[in-house]
């Protein structure tokens, strides 16, 4: 989720590293292959605990009637064997947006995972390479020839380490697992969108001077001193969004980034959220993805997707395809959408404590201050979804 014109308001607007990178409302299906890459089923094993990761990607240019040249501005990223160790695994989504969202995504993801594969701290610390490394790459993308005074990227990363997952966030994209639970298969989601929504969010921005304001407020057509707009689910259709003090600039729907200098100055940073999770046999798959997919999906219905598939690249061109119908039945464009689905095969209770989800966390860090830790989210696990939600 972004802005009126996408995610900011600025209308112009791996193996060892393998990367990435209709209409009016109804009459176009999802058919069009043109703008959409996919790959094949890949495995890698992981011998520390004898189980393997059975992974396919896809990404979609979405489709814009009024800027039909638009590139497509979200990345993946998949690299596995990170430092050369057969046990640890790398997949991330970057979703860009502004006018350069496309080269501040494709940069993001080239350089997050090569600072996190030379550093020589990852094993033995990796909560803080992790958060070294999106602040070390957002660094690097100010110094870049890149201008990401209105555009930056999301990114939604799984750092596999053994039989431990890291997932990382900066922004609205977003990691779910499944789990077992009897003879039901739940989604539990693995990050938290990081958006004006979130009360945390909220008042950190708040304490650097953004103003906090839908574009109906914006426009005086709703009060503008009410500062409580619902929630998600129900309001995402006119979203808070952070503008400058004195200007109509930048925006953004998001609360956190890769890039946006603009924005930076009122509160959205490019520190992480970490949660750390201990694979169980109970879980089955996992699934990063940019917010194209996760617009009008909920997390339980794009688990229930998955699970009808025992191909994750068919799983893919089938959540996709929801995706991008629902879009052009509510709106007149899509976003571009990009979803990685790895399956967790042969994983048994050798060696594994438990067999129920284990959520490593501590509250966040919200000061007035740029935090420059990793705030690791609070517990996610075990969220039971609405019955009509789940197969």
């Amino acid at each position: 989720m972004g802005c009126a014109h996408g995610k900011c308001c600025n209308r112009d607007s791996s193996t060892s590293d393998e990367d990435a990178g209709h209409h009016q409302r109804g009459i176009r299906p999802y058919k069009n292959k043109d703008g959409l890459t996919q790959r094949s089923l890949e495995l890698v094993h992981v011998p520390s605990h004898n189980f393997t990761l059975q992974y396919s990607s896809l990404t979609q240019h979405g489709y814009y009637p009024d800027t039909t040249d638009r590139e497509n501005q979200d990345s993946f990223c998949i690299k596995t064997q990170i430092q050369g160790n057969p046990n640890v695994h790398f997949f991330g989504v970057f979703d860009g947006h502004g006018q350069y969202g496309a080269q501040c995504s494709n940069f993001v993801k080239d350089k997050l995972v090569e600072i996190l594969s030379s550093d020589p701290t990852l094993l033995d610390d990796p909560l803080k390479a992790y958060n070294s490394a999106f602040l070390a790459t957002n660094s690097e993308l100010r110094d870049s020839e890149i201008d990401d005074a209105l555009s930056g990227t999301t990114a939604i990363t799984v750092l596999v380490v053994g039989d431990t997952l890291y997932v990382a966030n900066v922004g609205d994209s977003r990691a779910v697992i499944a789990v077992k639970d009897g003879d039901r298969i739940l989604a539990e989601d693995l990050s938290v969108d990081q958006t004006p929504f979130r009360k945390d969010e909220y008042d950190r921005v708040k304490l650097f001077g953004a103003r906090v304001l839908s574009v109906d407020q914006v426009e005086g057509l709703k009060d503008p001193d009410i500062q409580h707009w619902g929630d998600e689910e129900s309001h995402g259709g006119d979203p808070p969004r952070l503008w400058v003090p004195n200007g109509m600039y930048p925006g953004t729907a998001f609360t956190r980034s890769v890039g946006d200098s603009t924005a930076e100055k009122i509160g959205v940073i490019a520190v992480p959220e970490i949660s750390i999770v201990r694979l169980t046999p109970s879980h089955l798959f996992f699934v990063v993805a940019s917010d194209g997919v996760f617009e009008f999906l909920s997390s339980q219905t794009v688990v229930n997707m998955a699970t009808a598939y025992k191909d994750p690249s068919d799983a893919c061109t089938a959540i996709a395809g929801d995706s991008y119908k629902r879009w052009l039945e509510l709106e007149n464009r899509t976003d571009d959408i990009t979803i990685i689905i790895v399956q967790i095969k042969g994983l048994s209770n050798s060696g594994v404590g438990t067999t129920d989800s284990e959520v490593h966390s501590r509250p966040c860090q919200t000061g007035g201050s740029m935090n420059q830790s990793a705030a690791i989210v609070p517990p996610l696990m075990h969220q039971r979804p609405l019955e009509s939600d789940v197969g």
